[in-house]
């Protein structure tokens, strides 16, 4: 990538191709596949407008690597849902990807400054997100951008 500026925007029906090798990437790095239909209910909601349904923001780089198809280099998605201890929305911030080739870049920092500012655009307060504790690189970020709670995740399933 040069030193051209890439595009932190919203995603576009366009970029499905890009969107899902993103995605799928990120999956694999949690060791989880799901079907394609899943990929394809997932999409179609995050174009979707709604109060309850996930939005999405894409890296796209088609311009600073001289392309003109979506090239995409990274995806957000998140989600706003009612809290019992707040008056408004909260957002969560379900999954984070950078593409390997375009690390180091500040792009995981942008995406979050970019769900940021649209939650405070949509009046929504406090956001929050889960790692997984072996995933080094990316608690070195989400230590700069935030606060590690004591909070612990338990999961059943039905």
């Amino acid at each position: 990538m040069s030193d051209s500026p890439c595009l932190i925007r919203p995603l576009q029906m366009s970029d499905k191709p890009e969107w899902a090798r993103l995605w799928q990437d990120y999956l694999a790095f949690y060791d989880t596949e799901l079907p394609e239909a899943v990929y394809d209910h997932t999409f179609e909601r995050l174009l979707a407008v709604g109060e309850s349904e996930p939005g999405c923001f894409v890296v796209d780089v088609r311009e600073a690597d001289g392309q003109e198809t979506p090239a995409l280099a990274g995806l957000v998605h998140y989600l706003y849902h009612a809290h019992c201890w707040k008056l408004g929305p909260v957002c969560y911030l379900q999954d984070l990807f950078v593409d390997p080739r375009y690390r180091g870049k500040g792009l995981g920092r942008r995406l979050i400054e970019r769900v940021h500012g649209q939650a405070g655009e949509d009046g929504v307060t406090d956001i929050y997100w889960m790692t997984q504790e072996f995933n080094e690189p990316a608690r070195r970020l989400y230590d700069r951008v935030g606060a590690l709670t004591p909070f612990i995740k338990y999961v059943r399933s039905a």
